[in-house]
């Protein structure tokens, strides 16, 4: 997961810095091509490859389509608003998962946790400022792209085990290309690419691919409760980034609200733990235990 985030992070830095030259559906066709030609080199040389078939199975298919609706309303988001404030509000995800896991997949979650998840989301509207002031849509687009990417993760949990992460990732970059393709009239039409532009993508393409490989293993292999907030390490990376490439300096706004997020992620974490370690020894405590 950490890995994913660097990963995924870096990539928004080098997408940001092309933003003026070129619209999203551009980005995605051409980052989205890339990956893909990655992707499959690898997926051959390992033996991952596997029918386009296996998009029909319909936890891939709402698994691609989520991912798609992430990327849309993500990359709208970041020509528009500093890479740091994005980031901030992508720092509800795990939080956002939380509550799907308990409204989707049916899993328990305890009054703490839910007022943690409810101050978690206050946070994020300290970020973004609802009213005449402070708020933008890119802000909410960003918001948006949190409940794509929280369906995303919950929707990998249930994809049978027979099929290789490589060909997730694979058929994801692939729907991301076909889809930014048919963007680029609609939003614009194709634009000229320098060899610096071209290489920002190029390098965004073998980051991207690092952060969806990443995502997927972490998700199938891990416990959502435990992996989540490693997802917090995103925000190091994108204030650095920020400072660096862009010469942003995030608020008194965003930083109060960022702290909020991922204190109220951290709690909820705290309390998974606490009722993941309560559960045996209550099990172990019924009559007949042999404690």
């Amino acid at each position: 997961m950490v890995l994913s985030m660097a990963g995924f992070t870096c990539n928004d830095a080098l997408v940001k810095s092309v933003t003026p030259f070129m619209n999203i559906g551009q980005i995605m066709l051409v980052r989205g091509l890339l990956t893909f030609l990655l992707v499959y080199v690898i997926a051959r040389h390992l033996g991952a490859l596997r029918h386009i078939r296996i998009v029909a199975q319909p936890m891939v298919l709402l698994r691609v389509l989520c991912e798609i609706g992430a990327a849309i309303t993500y990359l709208t988001a970041l020509g528009q608003i500093p890479l740091g404030n994005a980031s901030s509000i992508l720092q509800s995800l795990p939080l956002a998962v939380t509550l799907g896991a308990a409204l989707v997949l049916g899993e328990s979650v305890g009054w703490r946790r839910w007022a943690a998840i409810i101050v978690g989301f206050l946070g994020v509207m300290i970020i973004i400022r609802p009213g005449p002031e402070g708020f933008t849509l890119a802000a909410l687009y960003v918001v948006v792209s949190v409940f794509f990417a929280a369906s995303r993760d919950l929707v990998t949990k249930r994809i049978s085990a027979d099929v290789p992460s490589l060909a997730i990732t694979l058929y994801t970059t692939l729907a991301n290309a076909v889809v930014g393709a048919l963007l680029i009239v609609p939003l614009g039409g194709w634009q000229p690419m320098s060899t610096t532009t071209f290489s920002h993508l190029l390098l965004a393409s073998a980051l991207v691919f690092v952060g969806y490989q990443s995502i997927v293993m972490a998700m199938r292999t891990g416990e959502i409760s435990f992996i989540a907030p490693f997802r917090y390490t995103s925000l190091l990376w994108a204030l650095g980034l920020g400072f660096l490439l862009f010469g942003e300096r995030p608020d008194a706004w965003t930083i109060t609200g960022a702290v909020v997020v991922i204190g109220s992620g951290l709690y909820a974490f705290y309390r998974e733990n606490q009722r993941n370690r309560a559960a045996p020894v209550a099990q172990a405590s019924q009559p007949g235990s042999p404690l």
